[in-house]
C-alpha cells in the first residue's frame, strides 16, 4: 500500500465517513446504538464524545490520536478494501481499517460479543 493511500486515509474526516458506517449497519438491520458500542470498544471514547467527534470536522488523524484501543484490537483480522488489516503497517491506517472491518462484520450480522472480541 502506497503512502498515498495512507495520506488519504489520515485526511478523511470522522464525520464524513460516521453517517455512511450508520448507513450500512441500518441498512442490515442493526441499530445506532450498536454502532456506538462498536466504536467505544474500539477507541475507549464515550457515546458523548462519539457524538462530538462525528460532528466535528475532524480527521482520522485527530480522532485517533487519544483513543486507547483494546489489548485485543490485534484480533482483529481479515480483508477490508482489499487489505488484510493485520498486515497493514501504517499504524493509523490499520486503526481505521479495524473500525471499518468491525462495521463490516455489525452489517453482516456477527454476534456483537464476537465482533467485540
Amino acid at each position: 500500500m502506497g503512502n498515498s493511500h495512507d495520506e488519504k486515509i489520515a485526511r478523511m474526516k470522522f464525520g464524513s465517513v460516521y453517517p455512511l458506517y450508520l448507513n450500512k449497519v441500518e441498512k442490515k438491520g442493526r441499530t445506532e446504538q450498536e454502532l456506538i458500542q462498536v466504536i467505544q470498544w474500539l477507541t475507549g471514547y464515550s457515546e458523548e464524545e462519539i457524538a462530538r467527534r462525528a460532528g466535528t470536522g475532524e480527521s482520522f488523524t485527530t480522532f485517533f490520536e487519544s483513543a486507547i484501543l483494546p489489548a485485543n484490537a490485534h484480533l482483529i483480522t481479515g480483508v477490508i478494501c482489499g487489505y488484510r488489516v493485520e498486515d497493514l503497517e501504517n499504524p493509523l491506517t490499520q486503526k481505521v481499517r479495524y473500525l471499518d472491518k468491525l462495521v463490516d462484520e455489525l452489517a453482516k450480522g456477527r454476534k456483537m460479543e464476537k465482533i467485540l472480541r
